[in-house]
């Protein structure tokens, strides 16, 4: 038993020490500050809103009294979800509306924009912020690779079934949530499923990286028609979203230290899908990616137009919106 203890300190110390070298040069988070009142009359959906970046987002949006659309898969906890951010969004709030929508369920992605187009008469801003990250392998109802399903291929056709009540509500907003692990991906299109080898890590990026291209020719596409579109990238923040990686048992009290030490909290992630939401800097500016609300250096990999009129084409393909 001793030994063991000794190695944990070991490995305990070496991984506190790895994670302050990493993580050390975070610099604090500055929380946004707007008006009281300033999405009054807003509707805002958000993907995956009941936890982690989303929730975040959603309640503060709650608290500038917009109308927030928490978009979730699973109702039991994005109803938890709401009561507990409308307890902390005060008495003078907005208003929240809670639709099902799972991103792994072309159906469930055509049930949702059928129901908000028959009953939202606007929406001023899509924030599309769910994912899954590292998941063992599986597949979407359809059949994709759940990764690229969720993160790309669930949100693309989310967007598109709603372009035209965007278009309708001009100046309106598409807010992309991807990552820097895009860094780490490429666009497999000999075979964009993994069909023939899953990578969870490479397949994660690669469906950031999809994140981005998408946000380009979308930027593109929509020019002149009074709807932007921004990507950001959250760095690391403190959620469930790495629920999938394998942390060794003794490792895991080390490791939710460093990460209440290190990582960035759920309200710090929120602030750059916030400031893209709601602020007045960003009117009118399209086809760009932030970090910490300010705009980032893409790698030429994100900013191929080539690659993203190849990956909407296919993608169209796949999502069913090309006969």
């Amino acid at each position: 038993m001793s030994a063991a203890i000794i190695l944990t300190a070991v490995l305990g110390g070496g991984f506190l020490l790895i994670a302050r070298r990493i993580f050390s040069k975070r610099k604090s988070v500055k929380l946004l500050c707007f008006p009281a009142g300033t999405m009054r009359g807003k509707t805002i959906i958000v993907t995956g809103a009941n936890c982690g970046i989303g929730k975040a987002t959603a309640a503060e949006l709650l608290k500038l009294q917009a109308r927030v659309i928490m978009a979730c898969r699973d109702m039991q906890r994005a109803e938890e979800a709401a009561v507990e951010i409308k307890k902390t969004a005060g008495p003078d709030h907005g208003e929240v509306v809670l639709k099902h929508l799972d991103l792994a369920s072309l159906k469930s992605v055509r049930n949702f924009c059928e129901e908000v187009i028959k009953e939202e008469p606007k929406i001023d801003v899509l924030i599309n912020n769910a994912g899954i990250y590292q998941c063992p392998y599986t597949k979407t109802e359809e059949g994709f690779e759940m990764q690229l399903g969720v993160n790309h291929l669930g949100h693309f056709l989310l967007t598109h079934l709603l372009l035209d009540l965007l278009k309708s509500s001009a100046p309106s907003r598409i807010v992309v949530v991807s990552s820097k692990l895009y860094k780490y991906g490429q666009i497999n299109f000999d075979d964009l499923n993994s069909t023939t080898n899953y990578n969870k890590a490479f397949c994660y990026s690669q469906s950031k990286l999809a994140n981005l291209l998408f946000t380009g020719e979308l930027a593109r596409r929509l020019d002149g028609t009074g709807v932007t579109v921004n990507a950001l990238t959250p760095g690391i923040v403190r959620t469930s979203l790495g629920r999938h990686i394998h942390i060794p048992l003794l490792a895991r009290p080390l490791f939710k230290l460093a990460s209440w030490l290190f990582f960035k909290s759920p309200l710090e992630g929120a602030q750059t899908p916030l400031y893209l939401a709601c602020s007045p800097d960003v009117e009118g500016l399209t086809g760009k990616c932030f970090a910490n609300c300010e705009e980032e250096v893409l790698q030429p990999k994100a900013t191929d137009d080539q690659a993203a009129q190849r990956l909407w084409a296919l993608s169209e393909d796949m999502v069913g919106l090309r006969k």
